[in-house]
């Protein structure tokens, strides 16, 4: 990956598994009035047959419309899928590593594998927003204003060890060198038990997690790129103890084995 920790971070297409056609996502600039958000993603479907989108989770919060309230999803440890039924649409906000903390003004660790409407985790009703922003007619810029509106109701309170953390999380993401959690807590200049508190109060999972989230995920990149890839080497790199391991939790995250994967991807 050619981008570094300075860089604004996106998230990872690869992320999204096996996407199919009738599946529109577009990503969106956030407005400045929504401090800690990263991007809005906004998805629209039409399938004939309900469809199970498969999304591998991120060491990252999302606020999202869906089920006629906005939800909160904390990071997740499981398995994501989002069941997508006729025609619809929803959009989300994901926040950066710490910047859901602004809002919430406690640990996001509470709400590690946790989905809990908005009203009931930051205090201001989302009913009203999530009906704007799943009104059939509602334009993108009406859904983006809904969405803004109800974060700068909420508030938002600076801290600045919440984007220290983001940036070490931004350096896991970039440095593909970084394989160990306590290599990650010595470019922070902290020990690693004070690491691993600080990632749960503001990112809500552990480094040792985040970590091996983020090579995971340099792996399916490198599975979608079409080239040819010597996976045992790749785990190594990696920081796997051999290819069998890395075959083995690709498998449980994505749902299939890094090879099969390549192919599925390339012939599709």
């Amino acid at each position: 990956m050619s981008a570094g920790p300075s860089d604004e971070p996106r998230g990872y297409p690869a992320a999204i598994v096996g996407r199919a056609d009738p599946i529109a996502v577009r990503r969106i600039e956030p407005s400045a009035d929504s401090p800690g958000v990263d991007y809005l993603w906004r998805v629209r479907w039409d399938v004939a047959e309900p469809y199970d989108q498969r999304v591998v989770p991120q060491p990252r919060l999302h606020l999202a419309a869906e089920q006629g309230r906005l939800l909160v999803h904390g990071v997740t440890r499981r398995p994501f899928f989002r069941h997508l039924v006729g025609r619809g649409h929803v959009l989300g906000a994901s926040f950066r590593p710490g910047g859901f903390h602004g809002y919430l003004r406690a640990s996001v660790g509470a709400l590690t594998d946790v989905v809990r409407p908005a009203g009931d985790v930051l205090g201001v009703d989302d009913r009203p927003p999530a009906a704007r922003i799943l009104d059939a007619e509602a334009s993108d810029d009406a859904m983006v204003a809904a969405l803004t509106d109800y974060l700068r109701a909420v508030g938002y309170e600076s801290e600045p060890r919440a984007a220290e953390i983001g940036q070490l999380v931004a350096l896991a993401e970039h440095d593909r060198s970084l394989v160990r959690a306590d290599a990650l807590a010595d470019a922070g200049g902290v020990s690693l038990r004070t690491l691993q508190r600080e990632f749960a109060t503001y990112v809500g999972i552990g480094p040792k997690w985040v970590l091996q989230r983020f090579r995971l995920l340099d792996a399916a990149a490198a599975a979608r790129s079409g080239t040819v890839v010597d996976w045992g080497a790749l785990a190594s790199e990696l920081g796997f103890s051999d290819q069998a391991h890395l075959v083995r939790r690709f498998t449980d995250v994505v749902g299939t084995p890094p090879a099969t994967y390549a192919r599925e991807v390339t012939e599709g």
